[in-house]
């Protein structure tokens, strides 16, 4: 699905999400379109367990004496499959817009990143979205809209 249908639809749904429609369209959407610019696909492929949950992957760089915990994003079902070298029958790939990604990724604490595969089958390059970034991005967003007078909005 398009990027525009996407956040269309995340709009749509603000209510179910317990947010206000127009901080979806002015603070949310702008920003979760300019991190999706920055990938090449619309959607992509995650790996969750059987009881629905994203398979969380903790990362460590001894050199920096730092460890977080990463989603995996893949550009294919078989990219996901292979991923680890070793197929696991507990674990499903399901596809998911890069809307809806990026936009879980804001409300996920217990996620440091999502890294996109984007090169298949290169599992040693990706692009890293943080968490943190995204959601610095969206708290300056939504406290512009909540600084903007009454009489302009």
């Amino acid at each position: 699905m398009e990027l525009d249908r996407q956040l269309q639809v995340l709009i749509d749904d603000a209510a179910s999400y317990g947010v206000p429609p127009v901080a979806i369209k002015k603070a949310i959407a702008p920003v979760l379109r300019l991190f999706a610019n920055k990938l090449q696909h619309w959607e992509y492929y995650i790996l969750q367990n059987l009881e629905n949950d994203w398979v969380l992957t903790t990362i460590t760089n001894p050199q920096l004496k730092q460890t977080k915990n990463v989603i995996y994003a893949f550009v294919s079902v078989q990219d996901a499959a292979a991923f680890g070298g070793k197929t696991n029958p507990d674990l499903i790939a399901m596809p998911i817009g890069i809307a809806q990604l990026l936009f879980r990724l804001f409300s996920l604490q217990q996620v440091d990143s999502i890294i996109f595969l984007e090169n298949s089958p290169n599992f040693n390059q990706g692009v890293e979205i943080e968490r943190s970034h995204l959601s610095e991005l969206i708290q300056q967003q939504i406290q512009q809209l909540n600084n903007i007078p009454p009489d302009l909005a």
